[in-house]
C-alpha cells in the first residue's frame, strides 16, 4: 500500500521513512558544504529583481565556459541586492544543462568586451520548467 492511501492515524505516521528520506537530503546537503561534491558558483547583481532575469554564460570569447564547460556537480546561483545574498539558486548541474535544452532560452552577449555568450532565463520561467 501506498503510503498516503490509508486513511487510519497510525497508517499514516511513517516517521522512520520520513527520517531516511530526510537524512539522504541532508548528506547531500553535508556532501556539498564539505567539498564532496564540486559546485560552479555564479552571481547575480540588482539587475535581476529589475528584469526578473538570470544570465548563465556559455562561451567566452568563441570558447565553451560557464555551463557547457563545468564539471561541477552543482551549480549554484547566487541573487544579490543591495549587497546582500538573497538567495542562493542550487541545482543539479546535468539537470540544469537538461533544462536550458528544453527551454532554449534567448542568447544575448554581455560581460567585459560582450564577449560572453549568456543565456537569458526569466526566473519565472525557470520555475515552470520546474513545475514541468
Amino acid at each position: 500500500m501506498a503510503l498516503n492511501e490509508s486513511t487510519d492515524i497510525k497508517q499514516l505516521r511513517k516517521f522512520d521513512v520520513d527520517l531516511e528520506f530526510g537524512q539522504t537530503w541532508e548528506k547531500h546537503i553535508d556532501d556539498l558544504f564539505s567539498g564532496v561534491k564540486t559546485c560552479e558558483v555564479k552571481t547575480e547583481r540588482d539587475k535581476w529583481q529589475q528584469t526578473g532575469n538570470i544570465c548563465i554564460e556559455t562561451e567566452c570569447y568563441g570558447k565553451p565556459s560557464g555551463l557547457s564547460k563545468t564539471e561541477a556537480d552543482v551549480w549554484a546561483h547566487n541573487l544579490v541586492k543591495d549587497n546582500e545574498v538573497v538567495c542562493t539558486l542550487l541545482f543539479n548541474t546535468n539537470k540544469l544543462k537538461e533544462m536550458m535544452e528544453e527551454m532554449k532560452p534567448r542568447t544575448v552577449y554581455g560581460g567585459d568586451n560582450k564577449a560572453s555568450k549568456l543565456f537569458l532565463v526569466g526566473l519565472r520561467d525557470l520555475i515552470n520548467q520546474l513545475l514541468k
